[in-house]
């Protein structure tokens, strides 16, 4: 059932492409975080059921979560722009959520837990509008699909502080990539075929060290196939 939900989905989002159906009969999931302690301290995250979304977030006064300790942090520039994750990853996110649309479990666990950032999830389609905030979800799918979200958005912000870095000071690029890899190895980063493009160009500059453009094309190797030729 929930297979064929999302063929459908993916069957309705082709059909409007080519004009043949309106734009509501393609679902669209999207979530809001905001958390003014972090950088960046709001971003939204929208993913259609092929994988395609846009991503956009705004800095903040803060200075970082201070994950990185014994690393100046690199502040990511306010972000605006069009992404893509794996059709997988966005079917299993379509899928969580539909299933919770139907089964109308609430998000909030009301248990007394540090703040870990207001996330509002909403799931718009053929079948109506869900939606749920929370700050730690009572339904363990709801927080796993949160933790999920937010470390893809957290690839994204890190696509933008290589951007950066590449441009500016392409010596920070060895500190910053050894996180990303770390990162990635421990699921704080997620989907990093997001941020194909910038990898590509830090494995493919001779200008940049060695070591870190062995580390993007490992990071490469780990996002799978893409239209770099290998």
């Amino acid at each position: 059932m929930k297979v064929g939900w999302l063929a459908l989905a993916v069957a309705g989002l082709a059909l409007a492409a080519r004009g043949e159906v309106g734009t509501t009969a393609v679902p669209v999931f999207q979530i809001d975080f905001s958390h003014p302690g972090l950088s960046p301290s709001q971003w939204t995250l929208t993913l259609r059921p092929d994988g395609s979304g846009h991503f956009r977030s705004v800095r903040g006064n803060a200075a970082g979560d201070g994950s990185r300790s014994g690393m100046q942090e690199i502040e990511a520039p306010d972000l605006d722009r069009d992404i893509q994750v794996s059709t997988e990853f966005a079917g299993r996110v379509f899928q969580t959520a539909h299933h919770l649309q139907l089964s109308g479990a609430e998000c909030e666990s009301h248990l007394k837990v540090a703040f870990q950032g207001r996330k509002q999830l909403r799931l718009t389609g053929p079948d109506g509008e869900w939606s749920c905030a929370y700050n730690y979800a009572k339904d363990k799918q709801i927080q796993s699909l949160g933790e999920s979200l937010v470390a893809v958005a957290g690839t994204i912000v890190e696509g933008g502080r290589l951007e950066l870095l590449l441009q500016h000071d392409r010596l920070g690029l060895d500190k910053e990539t050894e996180y990303l890899v770390e990162a990635v190895g421990d699921g704080r980063a997620q989907q990093i075929g997001a941020i194909r493009e910038i990898l590509e160009r830090v494995a493919d500059d001779p200008a940049v060290m060695e070591r870190v453009r062995k580390r993007a094309r490992a990071l490469l190797a780990e996002a799978g196939p893409g239209t770099r030729e290998r």
